[in-house]
């Protein structure tokens, strides 16, 4: 625990089954707005829990007009969160092409569309950079490319498929701080966003494991499937 906060939700994923009272699969396989090549699927081959992890598994097979299928889980309308800091403890896939990624929406996209509704990534990574992460705040005029800030952290002498790493944010009413295994690297003030502030509303959680898209680029010859990103838990204090 923290100074000052307590646990107000987590999902330790100690269960058989994922919790539907807080996780929505999201399925199909448009390109979710970057181009990505993967069909999100509800498939127990695709998101598993097993020995208290959540699994989010990319495959290389067919579905519908893509090649690739994956997982992509989200809270909203279950589990909304205004401020306190985010705690996600995960171990990440890599490989060309390989995009995992722990981030929240504001949960009023339906009315105020991205950009507008803000956007919180507490972790992406690409997987031909697998010591890189990035931690970025979107924000902008909705249906219009989004303004950002971010920053990003390298882990020495290995890469972020090894291990278990802490993801998290503290975010309160003037600024959002990324941490990695407690070590910030970034800080998103609100004297820096420019127009309509979105970061003082709930927001909901989303994990999921793209394949391909405009920032990671495809996979090739050297991309490794089946590849996983397993969460340990997911916590929220506030």
């Amino acid at each position: 625990s923290y100074p000052g906060l307590s646990l107000s939700w987590s999902d330790e994923f100690d269960s058989t089954s994922l919790d539907l009272t807080s996780w929505n699969y999201e399925t199909g396989g448009g390109g979710w707005g970057n181009n990505e090549l993967e069909n999100y699927t509800n498939s127990n081959k695709n998101s598993y829990l097993t020995k208290g992890y959540l699994v989010l598994e990319a495959r290389q097979e067919a579905a519908g007009t893509n090649s690739y299928t994956s997982a992509r889980l989200q809270t909203k309308g279950k589990r909304e969160f205004k401020y306190g800091r985010m705690d996600i403890r995960a171990k990440l896939p890599k490989g060309k092409g390989i995009w995992p990624a722990i981030w929240m929406l504001g949960s009023n996209i339906l009315t105020s569309s991205w950009p507008a509704c803000g956007e919180i990534d507490i972790m992406e990574l690409l997987g031909h950079e697998p010591n890189k992460m990035y931690g970025t705040m979107h924000w902008g005029v909705a249906n219009a490319p989004s303004s950002q800030s971010g920053g990003n952290y390298i882990l020495p002498g290995e890469d972020f498929s090894q291990k278990f790493h802490v993801f998290s944010i503290v975010w309160d009413t003037d600024k959002i701080e990324w941490y990695v295994d407690n070590q910030k690297f970034f800080t998103g003030n609100k004297s820096s966003v420019t127009g309509n502030y979105p970061f003082d509303d709930s927001f909901f959680f989303i994990l999921n494991l793209a394949v391909g898209g405009n920032w990671p680029g495809s996979p090739d010859g050297t991309t490794v499937f089946p590849q996983r990103m397993l969460v340990d838990y997911v916590r929220v204090y506030q």
